[in-house]
């Protein structure tokens, strides 16, 4: 039974993927920072099918924070053996109008997070010789997006890593790849303007929008034997939108 850690794992896509990683056997820590009942309620259901899961409370911007939960979980489960770095925000607005602070928080939630975390668990999956890291990117990190700058700053910022990441663990038999999902139907999207919706479904090849559910597939497949000559990519998850 494998231990992964899933940041951000309390709603939307990243309860996705717990619950996908949970259904495959894997012992799942579901991090929040914030929304401990959430994260409660997915830990709940994943117990009540059976799984195993336990909820983490920590920033993972905050260096800190990373290193008592991944040494928490070190003492309980012995270590993370596949990472999601899910966790993620928005703060939008026209570049002109953006405070720097704005672009900060999302970088340092985003991005720095990754970097964070991935350090802290990453000397564990070296001794091991095994490990899968999931960086969850978005399609606008390949596309851009007018008023998310550094959104499309952090994400674009997380597939370079991606990439540098895996040139640098591959001789240990630890893979790391993307994922860029389009427009998924989360808490985080729904507040969008109606208008805005209509007119990405436009641009959606297969006519619909997405769902968390399908991320967490292609996640839950990285996670496992079945992915282990795939490193370095990026799985684009948006229905045809960038096309």
């Amino acid at each position: 039974m494998k231990v992964a850690l899933v940041t951000g794992g309390s709603r939307g896509i990243g309860a996705a993927i717990s619950f996908e990683l949970a259904s495959l056997g894997n012992k799942v820590f579901v991090n929040y920072s914030k929304s401990a009942e959430k994260a409660l309620e997915v830990v709940e259901c994943i117990r009540s099918s059976g799984g195993w899961a336990e909820a983490v409370k920590g920033d993972v911007s905050v260096p800190s924070d990373v290193d008592s939960m991944v040494r928490s979980i070190r003492e309980e489960a012995g270590g993370v053996d596949i990472l999601v770095n899910n966790a993620g925000v928005t703060r939008d607005n026209l570049i002109l109008r953006m405070k720097e602070e704005d672009w900060d928080y999302v970088m340092d939630v985003n991005l720095k997070s990754a970097f964070l975390v991935t350090k802290a668990v990453l000397k564990d999956m070296m001794k091991k010789r095994w490990g899968r890291i999931i960086n969850i990117s978005s399609v606008v990190a390949l596309i851009g997006n007018p008023g998310q700058t550094n959104y499309c700053a952090s994400k674009a910022g997380l597939i370079g890593f991606t990439k540098a990441l895996a040139k640098e663990v591959g001789t240990r038999n630890i893979t790391v790849n993307a994922v860029c999902p389009g427009y998924i139907e989360t808490d985080m999207t729904v507040s969008l303007p109606q208008d805005v919706k209509d007119k990405l479904l436009e641009a959606v090849v297969l006519g619909r929008f997405g769902t968390p559910e399908d991320v967490a597939g292609i996640v839950g497949f990285l996670s496992t034997e079945k992915a282990s000559y795939i490193t370095g990519q990026v799985f684009v998850v948006d229905g045809g939108l960038s096309l």
